[in-house]
């Protein structure tokens, strides 16, 4: 090792050397790397931000097993199915309480600006929280009364003064389909590709605000398992013993559940696995036109390398050693600049968009595979780095 380490230090960086020596070129391609970086950087941020976002409220999901509509699509697509499958439920052993849940998109006005804007609204039983979030407990005897909810603070768009009014011990007015509601207090959750935000309430709330809706038509059943009972083993029974006209999953299970919509159902996640690989090929192409550039120059300096003894083998180790260069110097830029679009991006969507030390190792080895390969096709025009040429 130590003998490696002395040769390695007495090593000509030649690769180094070459890349310096044309100083614009090498800002070019330092700009193409970095631009490729921060594409795929935007691209698996957004993607990332996509599932998270969507499966913030089944993260936090106060419940053990779930019971859905075969139909359902998503979350926020649900279909019902009769309560009675709850009652049903109880039956089976390891089942300690089945409570339902209602989910309804609807138009409300916001309480700030009075404009009509899209919300997600939830009802459940306020003496259980659908959602293991302390706030919802606090609010829970508020919930009970006639045409009072809470609302989340992180939802996308302008309710700055309302949100202030409530942390300040007082209430927010607006209507929801026609009809006046207050808002007592506020959780935070935060918004989704799929909705700006949400509502809780009670169950009984929920039924008042939409009356078409009838009690006996749940959108979610929420199974509490019994101590020392496994879920999955619970779910094993409760699927034997209803009908077909329910679906069981656990709680992983739901989160997977609408992962998967998102992921095969939807263009959205393919747009952003083809910008990933897009982001890809462009910086293959900008390192190899680089690259190859820089061979095509130099050819005759290669022949003379090999007119000296020089091996094949030595002269692609300082083409990829430009390559690998080119990966660590054009990622540093791309990191720094993704960073502040994540910030950028996150205060003006409310998107949960984050750099994690994952991403940001993933996209240097994607990196540096891209400017391996595009070196690995550049070497090519040293087969044409032939003394003879040169000195015949």
């Amino acid at each position: 090792m130590l003998k490696l380490l002395k040769s390695l230090k007495r090593r000509t960086p030649l690769g180094w050397l070459q890349l310096s020596h044309e100083k614009t070129r090498l800002l070019v391609a330092l700009a193409g790397i970095a631009f490729s970086d921060i594409l795929i950087f935007m691209q698996l941020g957004f993607q990332t931000a996509l599932y998270n976002s969507n499966t913030r409220l089944q993260t936090h999901l106060n419940a053990d097993i779930v019971l859905l509509s075969p139909n359902a699509r998503n979350l926020v697509n649900l279909s019902t199915f009769p309560r009675r499958r709850l009652y049903q439920s109880m039956d089976v052993p390891g089942v300690a309480i089945a409570d339902p849940a209602y989910v309804q998109f609807s138009d409300w006005k916001n309480p700030q600006t009075r404009q009509k804007t899209s919300i997600l609204v939830i009802g459940f039983n306020p003496d259980r929280p659908a959602f293991d979030m302390p706030e919802l407990q606090q609010y829970a005897d508020a919930m009970k009364l006639p045409n009072t909810v809470t609302f989340d603070r992180e939802a996308r768009g302008q309710y700055d003064e309302a949100i202030a009014a409530i942390d300040r011990g007082g209430t927010a007015h607006t209507e929801l389909e026609e009809r006046r509601l207050t808002i007592a207090g506020l959780y935070e959750m935060g918004a989704s590709f799929a909705a700006d935000g949400t509502l809780m309430t009670s169950d009984r709330n929920f039924l008042r605000f939409f009356p078409r809706r009838r009690a006996g038509g749940v959108n979610l059943g929420l199974i509490y398992v019994e101590p020392g009972h496994d879920p999955e083993a619970v779910v094993r029974d409760l699927k034997a013993h209803l009908p077909e006209d329910v679906n069981v999953l656990t709680k992983e299970g739901f989160i997977e559940f609408e992962k998967y919509y998102w992921a095969t159902n939807t263009a959205i996640g393919f747009v952003f696995t083809l910008g990933t690989i897009m982001g890809f090929i462009v910086g293959i192409v900008i390192v190899y036109q680089v690259l190859s550039t820089d061979v095509r120059d130099r050819l005759p300096e290669y022949a003379t390398f090999k007119a000296m003894g020089y091996r094949h083998r030595y002269l692609l180790g300082v083409v990829f050693e430009e390559a690998i260069i080119l990966a660590l110097m054009g990622f540093v830029p791309g990191v720094g600049v993704s960073l502040g679009l994540y910030a950028m991006t996150r205060n003006a969507t409310n998107l949960p968009l984050y750099m994690t030390l994952f991403r940001a190792v993933q996209v240097l080895t994607i990196t540096i595979l891209m400017c391996g390969i595009s070196g690995a096709i550049a070497t090519r025009k040293l087969q044409a780095a032939d003394p003879a040429d040169i000195f015949g």
